[in-house]
């Protein structure tokens, strides 16, 4: 005889069915079997939890797969397909591509006028002019000499204030007006003298047409002796847009310049530059003028 199972032809205890259904092995032993009970109460146990287990892995599947078609749909229009994602990092997703481009017209700055251009010719050379305006101040320093400013002079009749073959050559040419002014310094005195035209070209000319002989003469007066009237002395002649000038170089003493007296040279070298200078930075000073306006 067998403990724990029913007699012969009865079916076996089913440990899966609850005890009502469990077969009837006789009145001959009407104890229940503890320990068959309590296996069958741990399967079920298990079973429930592998069901719970079970359960819970498919509805975090559910879950993530809801999240992923979310975050796949809240990025645009792209379509789930066979070849993994190429969504764009969230920093460097356009906001919108279709939206029209702003177009900005090519700009430039104005060229900057040519201060040439305004002392070229009498139309645009209209800033008020005269010898202490050209030659403003009472004395001039250039690098470490100091000259002494003296007499001015201006006259439209240019012919009257030059001598030698210079006035044939400012009357051909046109001249409007000639001003003068004397520098001194350590008993070298000298004259610059500044010829106006209409036009440069008519400046241009006349500086080619003067010779050795075309000089300016000397201008005297306000402490400063006669100079350069009998003696030898440098002169020079440039020109510069409409204007041309020359410098007439000698000793205060009458002592004829030799070629030996740097110190002439260098007088009349310096007020040559200084002319220069000033009708350059009239043209730049109108051209500031009009570019501000």
């Amino acid at each position: 005889m067998s403990y724990g199972q029913g007699g012969q032809g009865e079916p076996p205890w089913d440990p899966w069915k609850p005890g009502s259904q469990q077969p009837d092995w006789g009145r001959r032993n009407q104890t229940p079997d503890w320990a068959a009970l309590a296996d069958a109460s741990e399967a079920r146990n298990r079973r429930r939890r592998l069901l719970v287990i079970v359960g819970s892995a498919v509805a975090t599947i559910a879950v993530g797969a809801a999240v992923a078609v979310a975050v796949v749909s809240s990025n645009g229009d792209n379509q789930a397909g066979n070849s993994p994602s190429k969504l764009p990092a969230t920093a460097s997703i356009p906001s919108d591509s279709t939206a029209p481009v702003p177009t900005f017209a090519p700009t430039s700055a104005p060229p900057p006028l040519d201060p040439m251009d305004f002392i070229s010719s009498v139309q645009k050379d209209t800033a008020p002019l005269s010898p202490d305006i050209l030659f403003p101040g009472s004395q001039l320093t250039m690098g470490d000499r100091v000259y002494r400013k003296g007499p001015t002079a201006s006259t439209t009749n240019c012919a009257s204030a030059v001598q030698g073959t210079l006035p044939a050559v400012l009357n051909k040419n046109d001249c409007t007006r000639m001003m003068r002014v004397t520098y001194s310094k350590d008993g070298v005195s000298v004259t610059v003298g500044v010829a106006v035209f209409n036009t440069a070209a008519q400046a241009v000319k006349a500086k080619s047409e003067a010779d050795s002989k075309s000089i300016i003469t000397s201008l005297s007066g306000q402490g400063v002796a006669n100079f350069c009237r009998t003696a030898v002395c440098r002169s020079t002649t440039n020109s510069y847009g409409r204007y041309a000038y020359f410098t007439l170089a000698g000793f205060a003493n009458g002592k004829d310049v030799t070629t030996k007296d740097a110190k002439v040279f260098t007088t009349g070298d310096d007020l040559a530059e200084f002319a220069f200078r000033q009708i350059r930075r009239r043209g730049e000073a109108q051209a500031s003028t009009a570019a501000n306006q």
